[in-house]
């Protein structure tokens, strides 16, 4: 099954609330980068988060950049995310692994760690771009993204990610939701959502149990409380291409890439977010060359 994201509303507009399945966009950052079980819990989360993120803004080419820095073994998490539901991201040490937590999961919190700052620069297409940032506060990244929410944008929410892994290091499942309340929402309402999260499974429960997004948030909202305004595809999709990274090369000036001809004969450029390698001969080098000089 395809992933996909569930827009919707609840309890006669008091609510807004989005849902996501995001086990194939996991799956593939997995194999591009080679993660490790909890690394792959900790990109696969904040990758999720990221997603809905970046589909509640508006317009055509707006994007946001999540940057996670917790202090911990894992290193810094970078995920982009779009309008149109493409995601990419990658973390600075993918080979990490630890045992499982007191809870039996996936010791996410240790590897992400808790003394740092959650960033999201938001690109709206307008010559400043918005930038909120808050400290870390659990590292299990569900929380933190909840507290972005309250803190940074005012906006009351429960975010839930999570990401189930195989034995083989593959992906078993990986979704989530984030619930927001609006500011008309009766205190009534905000008391029953309260009660209900509490409640509620464990996301990766319900990504075990096979739900599908409508289906996660009829758990958490009640099936006649939940109105589907959209249905949308997400997908892994990195921005790169070897006429990026060609014009990149250019941007080094005249002598850098005399001095990349005469010493190596060749480049190769590797990008961050998809792991992809390009490759650039003596012969494409004399080209970007003769465009750095005019």
């Amino acid at each position: 099954m395809n992933d996909y994201l569930i827009k919707a509303l609840a309890f006669d507009g008091q609510v807004r609330a989005y849902a996501i399945s995001t086990t194939e966009m996991v799956s593939e950052a997995q194999q591009r980068h080679n993660t490790w079980p909890t690394a792959s819990a900790a990109l696969g989360r904040a990758m999720t988060a990221s997603t809905m993120m970046g589909m509640m803004l508006k317009g055509e080419d707006n994007k946001i950049t999540v940057k996670i820095e917790g202090g911990g073994p894992i290193g810094v998490i970078i995920v982009d995310s779009n309008t149109k539901g493409e995601t990419r991201g990658y973390v600075t040490n993918p080979q990490t692994h630890f045992d499982l937590n007191s809870k039996g999961k996936l010791d996410v919190a240790r590897a992400v760690g808790k003394n740092g700052y959650l960033s999201v620069l938001k690109d709206i297409g307008m010559r400043e771009k918005f930038t909120g940032q808050v400290p870390m506060v659990s590292g299990e990244l569900g929380e933190d993204f909840t507290y972005y929410f309250a803190s940074s944008e005012q906006v009351p929410s429960a975010v839930g990610v999570g990401v189930l892994v195989n034995p083989d290091n593959s992906i078993k499942a990986a979704g989530g939701f984030i619930i927001q309340v609006m500011p008309n929402a009766s205190d009534t309402i905000v008391d029953l959502l309260e009660e209900r999260i509490k409640v509620i499974p464990p996301i990766s429960r319900l990504i075990e149990k096979g739900l599908a997004p409508e289906e996660i948030l009829f758990e958490l909202l009640g099936e006649d409380q939940v109105q589907i305004l959209e249905k949308s595809p997400v997908r892994f999709q990195c921005t790169c291409s070897h006429e990026r990274f060609g014009q990149a090369i250019v941007s080094l000036g005249e002598q850098e890439i005399k001095d990349i001809i005469e010493e190596d004969g060749q480049a190769e450029t590797n990008c961050q977010f998809c792991n992809a390698t390009y490759i650039f001969s003596k012969e494409e080098l004399q080209t970007l060359l003769e465009q750095a000089k005019s």
